[in-house]
């Protein structure tokens, strides 16, 4: 993936970027939830398989905050011949979110008057993103995914698609992710938006011209949140108190998540940060459908809900509250792992197994 030459501004993708194995579909002006309008909206794609002649072999899979279209970068073993998204049977396609800064228009993308949308750039919600994919998923001749899968914020989508759209998807597996974000998910990440726009670069979110953008707040917003996404228990086991032996005299721990900010600022930018966060604070399926006990009561689709034991960022409770509420959920899937919210990415043997198990419940309703 190419990444921007300048990543003490951005590690957008920008127009100037080689594309990879992105495609790109112009969508046009996109109305929101809010009743604005996003204009000239792209969004970027890729895809594996062949999709066939009668459109109904295809899975959506859909990213995580700071994922991005190319599944098997930050996905492994999941995609490919023979593997739980089999290519050779299946049409996988994954989008990058509007709003997001791997080549979907988002605040780093240029505005139709020319210039970065930067502070400009409005207000998205999950159901947002969602109405993307649908137009996406029209464009391309696709009658129905028979999976749409998601981790975190890819699974509050899954779910929208299971409410909004049913004739559409066959079956969906959401994992470690809600039916509406939490008091805690929301006050950690407020924290870290405040972290970002309180950088000196941050510029209001017009920094793109600038020579240096808010790099390091973006960096401490990742340090918090990745805390959230592992747990107590590995943190003291992995690292300790040991000190990282260098000259910085900084805790192993330190250096770690140093580590982690810095990988971030090659690939990410820092307002698509707070869009997609800010995203994830409002999610709430039960908005304007009577709360989530009842959005939830409408879903006429197999939903299968993967729990992972360690979760402290999105705890099995409120997998359990999707469970309970949702008349066609599947018994509840738990992942035993000392990894946290980031078992998704890391016990992908066993999160294999789930989706195979999601894809026979899919096709089991094309028959």
């Amino acid at each position: 993936m190419a990444s921007n030459s300048n990543s003490a501004v951005t590690g957008a993708w920008l127009e100037s970027h080689d594309s990879g194995d992105r495609q790109f579909l112009k969508l046009g002006d996109l109305e929101l939830e809010s009743g604005e309008k996003l204009l000239s909206t792209t969004i970027a794609y890729q895809t594996w398989g062949k999709l066939n002649a009668t459109g109904d072999n295809a899975i959506l899979v859909n990213h995580a905050l700071t994922g991005w279209s190319d599944v098997p970068g930050w996905w492994p073993s999941m995609v490919g011949p023979g593997l739980p998204l089999d290519t050779d049977k299946y049409f996988i396609i994954c989008p990058n979110v509007i709003g997001g800064c791997q080549g979907s228009t988002g605040p780093s993308s240029i505005a139709p008057d020319g210039k970065r949308w930067g502070s400009r750039f409005p207000t998205l919600t999950i159901r947002d993103m969602v109405s993307a994919e649908l137009a996406l998923t029209n464009a391309l001749g696709i009658s129905h995914y028979i999976l749409a899968v998601g981790p975190s914020l890819g699974g509050m989508r899954s779910l929208e698609w299971a409410i909004q759209h049913p004739d559409r998807v066959n079956a969906i597996c959401t994992i470690g992710s809600s039916a509406v974000a939490t008091g805690d998910q929301i006050g950690a990440a407020s924290i870290q938006i405040r972290a970002i726009k309180s950088d000196r670069y941050y510029n209001d979110g017009d920094y793109y011209e600038q020579e240096q953008g808010p790099v390091e707040g973006m960096g401490i917003a990742r340090r918090i949140a990745h805390l959230t996404y592992r747990t107590e228990t590995e943190m003291d086991v992995r690292f300790g108190r040991e000190l990282q032996g260098d000259e910085t005299g900084r805790f192993a721990v330190e250096s770690y998540l140093d580590h982690q900010a810095a990988k971030l600022a090659k690939r990410f930018d820092a307002n698509t940060y707070i869009a997609l966060t800010e995203a994830m604070n409002s999610h709430d399926v039960g908005r304007d459908r009577g709360g989530v006990a009842q959005a939830l009561a409408t879903i006429t689709i197999p939903v299968l809900v993967v729990s992972i034991d360690s979760d402290r960022l999105f705890p099995p409770r409120l997998q359990e509250e999707i469970v309970e509420l949702t008349p066609t959920a599947q018994p509840l899937v738990t992942i035993s792992s000392p990894f946290g919210h980031d078992g998704f990415l890391i016990e992908v043997e066993t999160v294999g197994e789930v989706l195979r198990a999601g894809l026979e419940i899919g096709i089991s309703r094309n028959k």
